[in-house]
C-alpha cells in the first residue's frame, strides 16, 4: 500500500495545483525511490514555495541519488535557487563530503566558489583540509576569497601555511592579503 501511496503522490507532483504539489513534495521526505520524481519536478517548479518543499524532501531522503540532483543547482542562473541548493546542501555535511573533491575541483569557478560554503558546517580538521586543497591550486582570487572566509570561522592552525603562500601569491590583489591576516590571526587566537 506505501508503494502506491508513493506512486499516487508522485504522480501528484505533476498537478496544476500548488498546494498538492506542496503536499505531494512533503509526503515523500525520506522516501529513496522518489528522488527521480522529486527531481523531475524541481527541475519546472515554478514557484518558491514548493520547490523548498522539493529540497526539503531531497534533504530528508539525503542519500547520494538526492545529493546529485541539489547539487546541480549550483549551476543554476537564478541565485535564489542557488541559494537554496547551498542552504539544503549544507544540512547534509556527512552525505556531502564525497562529493566536495569533484565540486571543489569543477571547471566553473562559480561552482568552485559556492562549493566553499559547504565546508562551513562540517567538521572542522577535514573543512580545512578541503579547503587548503582548493587555495593551493586555486587561480582565481574570488575563489580564494570565500575559501579564506569560511576558513577564518571553521580552520585549523594546520591551514596557517597554505594562508601565508596565498597571501604571497596574490600580494598584489588588495583585498586577499587584508582578508588572509584576518584569517590568520583569528585561527591562531591572535584576534583583538
Amino acid at each position: 500500500v506505501s508503494g502506491e501511496t508513493s506512486g499516487s503522490q508522485q504522480a501528484t507532483l505533476d498537478s496544476p495545483d500548488a498546494d498538492s504539489r506542496w503536499t505531494a513534495a512533503r509526503a515523500l521526505a525520506g522516501q529513496a525511490d522518489a528522488v527521480p520524481a522529486l527531481a523531475a519536478a524541481l527541475a519546472r517548479e515554478p514557484l518558491s514555495r514548493v520547490r523548498e518543499a522539493i529540497m526539503t524532501a531531497l534533504i530528508r531522503i539525503g542519500n547520494a541519488a538526492s545529493i546529485e540532483v541539489l547539487s546541480s543547482y549550483l549551476r543554476s542562473q537564478d541565485a535564489g535557487v542557488r541559494a537554496a541548493a547551498i542552504e539544503a546542501l549544507q544540512s547534509l555535511p556527512e552525505p556531502i563530503a564525497p562529493f566536495m573533491s569533484a565540486l571543489l575541483n569543477d571547471g566553473d569557478s562559480d561552482v568552485r566558489l559556492l562549493a566553499t560554503e559547504l565546508a562551513r558546517n562540517m567538521e572542522a580538521s577535514h573543512a580545512t583540509r578541503l579547503l587548503c586543497g582548493l587555495i593551493e591550486r586555486e587561480k582565481h582570487p574570488n575563489v580564494c576569497a570565500a575559501a579564506i572566509d569560511v576558513l577564518t570561522e571553521v580552520g585549523t592552525p594546520e591551514a596557517l601555511p597554505t594562508l601565508e603562500r596565498c597571501a604571497a601569491r596574490f600580494a598584489a590583489t588588495p583585498f586577499l592579503p587584508f582578508a588572509i591576516s584576518v584569517a590568520m590571526n583569528r585561527i591562531s587566537g591572535e584576534e583583538s
